[in-house]
């Protein structure tokens, strides 16, 4: 009997979201996949928690082996379909480090943008303190601009960490994505949103795109950030 696969996914979850980008271009297409309702806290199911004792999404089990962290998943889906799709990781020395380097600076990006925009959800009411929400901004307004100079260095038509688009891409589109339908400010952050309405138009991202985000408004949230 064949191993197990599934892919247990939420609708706008960045960590998700790059795992199912990196399927499609693998040209991994074949992968049962089950849509779960956060608020419904059906990612804290009997059937998730077997998998993955965090309770979080993506889950993932390919062949029967789990791979439940986005990155690392991402990572094994390139090593085992190698000569499949597109390369993701390249060769070179030089390319492959700037790859690596984007990639893991993508968790910084995740945490300062998660520290601004989900305080209040997170710090009880008795413990916020505005300046605290203040140093928050400050710190992901910092964030914005590093990753903006990246992409000016780079020049208008690149990718982050190069001519083509590799994993590195992967891991940031979906967290800028997340940025931008919160109010990411085109005015201040010029090459971030163009490289945002270029790469959008990918087909692997167009595939994959949140599908209640076709349904419910933006926010602004970051507007002022």
């Amino acid at each position: 009997m064949a191993e197990r696969t599934m892919l247990f996914w939420g609708s706008g979850s960045p960590p998700c979201w790059r795992l199912m980008i990196a399927l499609k271009e693998k040209q991994v297409l074949n992968i049962p996949q089950k849509l779960l309702s956060f608020d419904k806290q059906e990612h804290k199911s009997p059937e998730v928690l077997a998998l993955n004792p965090r309770g979080e999404l993506p889950t993932f089990v390919h062949n029967g082996n789990i791979v439940n962290e986005s990155m690392a998943a991402c990572l094994y889906l390139e090593n085992q379909f190698k000569s499949q799709g597109n390369q993701l990781i390249p060769d070179g020395p030089a390319e492959q480090s700037l790859v690596y380097q984007r990639m893991f600076e993508v968790v910084t990006l995740h945490q300062k943008m998660a520290d601004f925009l989900f305080y209040n959800w997170r710090v009880p009411e008795p413990e916020r303190h505005d300046t605290a929400l203040a140093r928050n901004k400050s710190m992901l307004s910092s964030e914005f601009k590093l990753w903006e100079g990246y992409l000016c260095k780079m020049g208008p038509q690149s990718y982050i960490a190069g001519r083509n688009f590799t994993m590195a891409d992967i891991m940031l589109f979906p967290h800028l994505a997340f940025c931008v339908r919160f109010g990411l400010s085109q005015k201040r952050y010029p090459n971030l949103l163009n490289y945002y309405n270029r790469v959008k138009e990918r087909p692997s991202i167009q595939a994959t795109w949140p599908p209640h985000w076709k349904e419910s408004p933006p926010m602004d949230s970051l507007k002022d950030v």
